[in-house]
């Protein structure tokens, strides 16, 4: 059977069922790929800039020849390569734009007995939707708070009820504060993010309403896109409220089992925000395992950030909720409660 040119709708039906090859080089794969996908480049990153070089200079044919040239020799390697990765031999395939790279190894994979649906237009039409995707107008519902509110337990919790969830600091790999990134995976890049972010809102109706929690625009070297920014400071945001212990408690939970010196580099990050003597006490009190003192510290910089943020940016309407000493059942009810009495503006573009 020869290769078939799908539709990405097509591709999206297939998915499940079918593996995905990125024929692209490793670099491009980095830099943004489709979920699930398993980069085994017909050109590495050194390659495609040569052979990029000659089809400008030279024309499609050059290129080709050229490309021949370097990937001829390897043509046994790839075959296996892909054989081993791909036992059933048969591959959802693509590259930049369904061009000269995925047609090449689908020849290559055809002849060796794969069966091949390749993605007309290659990961450029996939980034196009998912970019239109991010940035489309949804109804979200801002889950706001102070610092140890247990904003991201209680977006999982709704969850749990039944509810739809995006949870930005788990696509970003990082909680976005200084010491968001201790413990966690390296973060993805921005169009990567958007990808796995897209992916999440596949699967939501588009005319349902989100729960999301409230972030500043940048998590960790990630950058929200502005529309999707601007769409989360002007939602509906309810405001957590929970006592300075709860809070100190949650906290210490999470950060009392990271190891110290990642938690020290941490605190030295911030020390232009708290003082040389606030930072040396922080310091010493992560050294002696007394979690909570330095963790109080640490909140007097983040709650006057908060509200300062708050005041400044967030522009829809706010709920004040006092969740102190609830169980988390009675937490999510409430919340849920909140919800039922909310309206929003047309969510279409």
């Amino acid at each position: 059977m020869q290769e078939k040119l799908v539709s990405i709708e097509e591709f999206f039906h297939l998915r499940p069922s079918i593996p995905i090859l990125d024929a692209r080089s490793e670099g491009e794969f980095i830099h943004g790929h489709i979920p699930g996908a398993i980069n085994i480049p017909l050109l590495n990153d050194e390659e495609r800039k040569v052979i990029g070089t000659i089809y400008k200079k030279e024309g499609r044919l050059a290129a080709v020849k050229a490309g021949f040239k370097l990937v001829g020799p390897r043509f046994h390697s790839i075959i296996e390569n892909v054989e081993n990765k791909f036992p059933k031999k048969q591959i959802l395939l693509y590259c930049w734009r369904g061009g000269m790279r995925s047609e090449i190894m689908a020849w290559l994979l055809y002849l060796s007995g794969f069966e091949i649906f390749r993605l007309r237009g290659g990961y450029k039409t996939y980034r196009s939707l998912t970019y239109e995707s991010v940035r489309k107008k949804r109804k979200f519902i801002v889950l706001g708070g102070k610092t140890g509110v247990g904003k991201t337990n209680l977006l999982h919790g709704l969850q749990r009820a039944g509810g739809h969830i995006i949870d930005l600091e788990s696509i970003a790999n990082h909680k976005g504060s200084s010491f968001g990134g201790i413990g966690q995976f390296p973060q993805p890049s921005v169009e990567q993010f958007e990808n796995i972010l897209a992916e999440k809102l596949f699967q939501i109706p588009s005319e349902s309403s989100i729960w999301i929690e409230n972030e500043s625009r940048k998590i960790g070297t990630v950058i929200l896109a502005e529309e999707l920014y601007q769409q989360l400071l002007s939602s509906p945001l309810i405001e957590i409220i929970k006592s300075n212990q709860e809070r100190i408690q949650q906290i210490a939970g999470e950060y009392s089992k990271l190891p110290k010196d990642e938690l020290i580099s941490a605190v030295k990050r911030l020390q232009k925000k708290l003082g040389g003597l606030r930072t040396s006490a922080a310091i010493q009190s992560i050294q002696t395992n007394q979690h909570t003192l330095w963790i109080e510290d640490i909140l007097l910089y983040y709650d006057k950030t908060y509200t300062y943020d708050l005041e400044k940016n967030h522009s829809g309407e706010r709920i004040p909720l006092d969740l102190s000493g609830l169980e988390m059942q009675a937490s999510i009810n409430q919340l849920l409660s909140l919800k039922e009495k909310m309206t929003w503006k047309s969510a279409s573009n």
